[in-house]
């Protein structure tokens, strides 16, 4: 059975490892790189405070007593809006709604933060989860995302209607 447990700042040794491993497994998917999160990067304060971002909405997924996936919410300046952040499921879970589960659990806590939609950007190339978000309702949006590194192509925009 696969559960959802909501992470609190003294659970970073937790985000830690799931954070270092998405970024490992798939570098491509993030605007973060692993080596931003390594060496002076690897610092407990820092992975606190990423699980402190101001009405921040951070989960872990478990499986088999397990952490094997991640996601968070963090507001937008539009009290409307919320943003799905920090996507990632390990590969031995996928194929498994670990991925559904926690996209839903993102957009329940939208809904009761009194948002009306949740946001995300998922980049260009991610075929596998801008399919995953299709199916979980979310669509492509016609606002241009963050400028990827190439300096060309930019982060696809999604919306689900909440």
């Amino acid at each position: 059975m696969i559960e959802t447990r909501v992470l609190t700042p003294d659970d970073w040794p937790t985000w830690r490892e799931l954070r270092l491993a998405a970024l490992t497994e798939a570098p491509d998917a993030f605007g973060s790189r692993l080596a931003d999160w390594q060496g002076d990067g690897d610092r407990a304060e820092r992975w606190r405070d990423r699980l402190t971002i101001p009405g921040s909405h951070n989960l872990v997924a478990v499986l088999g007593g397990r952490p094997v996936g991640m996601a968070s919410g963090v507001p937008t300046p539009d009290p409307l809006v919320m943003e799905l952040i920090s996507m990632w499921v390990h590969p031995e879970a996928r194929g498994r709604k670990v991925g559904h589960l926690l996209v839903d659990a993102v957009a329940d806590w939208a809904r009761e933060s009194g948002a009306d939609r949740l946001r995300l950007s998922v980049m260009p190339d991610n075929a596998a989860a801008k399919a995953l978000y299709v199916r979980a309702g979310f669509g492509r949006t016609d606002e241009l995302g963050d400028l990827l590194s190439d300096g060309v192509r930019r982060e696809q925009v999604m919306l689900r209607p909440l």
